[in-house]
C-alpha cells in the first residue's frame, strides 16, 4: 500500500524480519515510482521504480537515509530521474554500463596481455605506465579521459625529465590507440598531441644514455656468468669495443673479416656505403670466442658450418631485437641501472658509449665519426677522400686501453695494457 512519506514515517517505518520492504510514496510532490526501501537490518534507502522503453522493470537506488540523502533531497533527485526516464533514458542501465566500463588501469592490463608481450620494449613500457600514468589516471574510466588530461600528465613529467616525458607520450598514444582499435572509445584522446606543443625541450632532446665506468665493468664481467647466451654476450661486447651499429654486428659474416680488418659491404649498412674497421686484439679475441662457441653449438644441433658469426637460428643471423630482449631479461644481473631520464641502456647505447669515450680520451671528432661509420657531409665529404685507416686503428686501440683499464682489476692493468699494445 502507498504511504505518504514524512520524516517521522521514514524514521519509524517497520523493518521486515527478513529481506526487504518498500513503502511507495503517495505524497503529492513525489514522482511516480518513488519509495523507501527498508532492509531487515534496519538500513533505509530511497529508490525509484520505472520501466524502460524496452519494457524492463528497474529499481534504482538513490541513496541511504538520513545521510547523505534527506527525504526532501531524495524526492527532488527522483523527480529529475523521472524526467530522464520519460524522455527515453535508462539511468540505472547507464550507471551499470559506466561501472562496467574499464578504467585506465584495466586498459593497461589488457594492453599488457594483448600487445606488450610481443614487444621488445614491453617491460620498459609497462614500467612507464606503472610509474607515471597509473598513479595519475589509473582509477579514471577510459571514456572519461580527455585530451587535456593527457597533456597535463605529460607536461608534469616534462618539467623533471623531458626525454622520459616524450617516451611517456609515445607509449600513451599506443595505449589509447589500442583502446580505439577495440572500440572501447571512439577516438583516442592522445591523437594529434605533439611533444613540441607541450614542451619544446621534449622535441629537441636526443637520447643521450651512455654507460658509466661501474656499468661497463659490471656488464663486461657479468656477461660471462649471468646466464645470458654466450653469442649474445659476445655481440654486445663487440658493439662496445668497435662502436658499430647493433644490426651491423649481428649480421657480421666470417668472409667480411680479413686479418685484423672488418669490411662491411654497403648493402648491410644504414648509410649504404661500405665501411672498414680495424679489429683490436680484444675484438679479435671476442671473434675467436664466437667461432669456438658457434662450432660447439653446430655440433650439438647438427647444423652445418655457417658463414654467420652470430647465427641465431639455422641460416639466420641474430637481431638487435634479440639483443634488446636479452638485456631486458638479464638487466639486474648485468647491472643495467634505470636512469631517470633515459631508462635502462640498450644495445645502441653501447655504440654511443664508445663514441663518447673516444672524445673523452682525446680522439679528434673527425676521426671518431669515421670510427663509428658516419659518412662526412657537405663539401668535406666531396673533397676529403682520405680513408683514415691508421687513425681509426689508433683511436680504437686507445679506446681498448681505456676499456681494459675499466674492466681489469688495477693490479693487472699494466699487463693488460702490454697485451693490448702487443
Amino acid at each position: 500500500m502507498p504511504e505518504t512519506l514524512s520524516d517521522s514515517f521514514v524514521k519509524k517505518a517497520a523493518a521486515p524480519e527478513t529481506g526487504k520492504r518498500i513503502y511507495w510514496d503517495a505524497h503529492r510532490d513525489a514522482p511516480k515510482g518513488f519509495g523507501l526501501r527498508v532492509m531487515a537490518s534496519g538500513t533505509r534507502a530511497f529508490v525509484l521504480r520505472y520501466q524502460t522503453k524496452a519494457g524492463e522493470q528497474r529499481i534504482q537506488t538513490i541513496g541511504e537515509w538520513p545521510k547523505p540523502w534527506s527525504l526532501a533531497a531524495a524526492r527532488a533527485e527522483a523527480s529529475d530521474l523521472r524526467k530522464k526516464v520519460d524522455s527515453g533514458a535508462d539511468p540505472l542501465g547507464e550507471r551499470r554500463q559506466e561501472r562496467a566500463e574499464p578504467t585506465v588501469a584495466d586498459l593497461v592490463e589488457a594492453f599488457d596481455k594483448g600487445r606488450l608481450g610481443a614487444l621488445d620494449s614491453g617491460k620498459e613500457i609497462r614500467r612507464y605506465f606503472d610509474r607515471d600514468l597509473l598513479p595519475v589516471l589509473g582509477k579514471r574510466k577510459v571514456r572519461a579521459i580527455k585530451r587535456r588530461d593527457i597533456i597535463a600528465l605529460i607536461e608534469g613529467r616534462a618539467l623533471e625529465a623531458p626525454r622520459a616525458a616524450a617516451l611517456l607520450l609515445t607509449y600513451t598514444k599506443l595505449l589509447f590507440s589500442y583502446a580505439e582499435d577495440r572500440e572501447l572509445i571512439e577516438v583516442s584522446p592522445a591523437t594529434g598531441i605533439k611533444a613540441l606543443r607541450i614542451n619544446k625541450a621534449m622535441a629537441t632532446v636526443q637520447r643521450g644514455r651512455t654507460l658509466d665506468d661501474e656499468e661497463i665493468r659490471t656488464f663486461w664481467t657479468a656477461a660471462d656468468t649471468c646466464g645470458i647466451h654466450c653469442l649474445t654476450a659476445i655481440a654486445l661486447k663487440l658493439i662496445l669495443v668497435t662502436g658499430q651499429r647493433p644490426g651491423e654486428v649481428c649480421g657480421m659474416t666470417w668472409d667480411e673479416v680479413q686479418g685484423a680488418i672488418w669490411t662491411m659491404p654497403a648493402a648491410r649498412r644504414k648509410t649504404e656505403t661500405g665501411h672498414s674497421i680495424a679489429l683490436t686484439d680484444t675484438a679479435l679475441d671476442l671473434l675467436e670466442q664466437a667461432r669456438v662457441e658457434a662450432r660447439r653449438l653446430n655440433e650439438r644441433r647438427g647444423w652445418p658450418a655457417s658463414n654467420l658469426v652470430f647465427e641465431h637460428r639455422q641460416g639466420q643471423a641474430a637481431t638487435p631485437r634479440g639483443l634488446s630482449r636479452a638485456l631486458v631479461r638479464y638487466a639486474d644481473a648485468l647491472g643495467n641501472k634505470d636512469n631517470p631520464d633515459w631508462g635502462r641502456w640498450t644495445p645502441h647505447d653501447l655504440r654511443r658509449t664508445c663514441r663518447t669515450r673516444l672524445a673523452e680520451i682525446g680522439v679528434a671528432g673527425e676521426v671518431a665519426e669515421r670510427v663509428i661509420g658516419h659518412a662526412p657531409k657537405g663539401i668535406i665529404g666531396v673533397y676529403d677522400q682520405h680513408k683514415y685507416q691508421h687513425e681509426i686503428r689508433a683511436a680504437l686501440e686507445a679506446w681498448e686501453r681505456r676499456l681494459l683499464g675499466i674492466v681489469t682489476p688495477r693490479a693487472d692493468n699494466v699487463v693488460a695494457f702490454k697485451l693490448a699494445a702487443a
